[in-house]
């Protein structure tokens, strides 16, 4: 595997590196020791699937917020998706700066999302599925999100969107002055 940082600290891009044989390939797209040695902790306790019908499917952004130090591990493993993580940790130098990278079942790419950090994505094309793999039980009272059309953001997504939950519609907008002052990403924004 190549683990890569990105320009948000506690974001990685994992590569697999595949060995190809007249069946096809075989690839590690997991090894605790080479994530420990990049000081990165997965420790997964619980994993999903995401099945996203249409092109178009905005998913996010959401995080865990503290205590909850929540990372994860996204892989698509059918289609195509444009993967977006937002830097939510006021005080850091990248605060409320996104990063954004195609992930799909060609490319075999996972990344990997540390606490704090805002994910959410956008399929590229019909039946895409993605893989998550989390350290921790999901704490629905520490959950937070964002809005995926924040101006504040300023996310540029590739397509109209097709499809997205009214919880990620209802989260609320951060206001023109929140890359200044920050906003209030620690207090309870559950969308109902």
């Amino acid at each position: 595997m190549i683990i890569a940082p990105t320009e948000l600290d506690g974001l990685f891009i994992v590569d697999i590196e595949p060995v190809f044989d007249e069946r096809g390939l075989f690839a590690r797209t997991y090894s605790q020791e080479e994530f420990t040695a990049a000081g990165l902790q997965v420790g997964v306790t619980h994993a999903s699937v995401a099945y996203n019908r249409r092109a178009g499917t905005v998913r996010g952004m959401h995080w865990i917020c503290e205590p909850v130090r929540e990372t994860k591990l996204v892989r698509v493993t059918r289609g195509a998706l444009l993967d977006v993580v937002v830097d939510t940790r006021a005080g850091s130098p990248t605060f409320l700066r996104h990063f954004a990278v195609e992930l799909s079942a060609d490319n075999r790419r996972a990344l990997f999302v540390g606490a704090g950090l805002a994910h959410g994505y956008q399929t590229l094309v019909d039946d895409t599925e993605a893989s998550y793999q989390m350290n921790v039980a999901f704490e629905p009272s520490f959950e937070r999100g964002l809005r995926h059309d924040d101006p504040a953001l300023g996310i540029s997504w590739p397509l109209p969107v097709t499809a997205i939950s009214k919880k990620d519609r209802a989260w609320p907008l951060l206001g023109p002055d929140a890359t200044q002052t920050g906003p209030s990403l620690t207090v309870n924004q559950t969308a109902s």
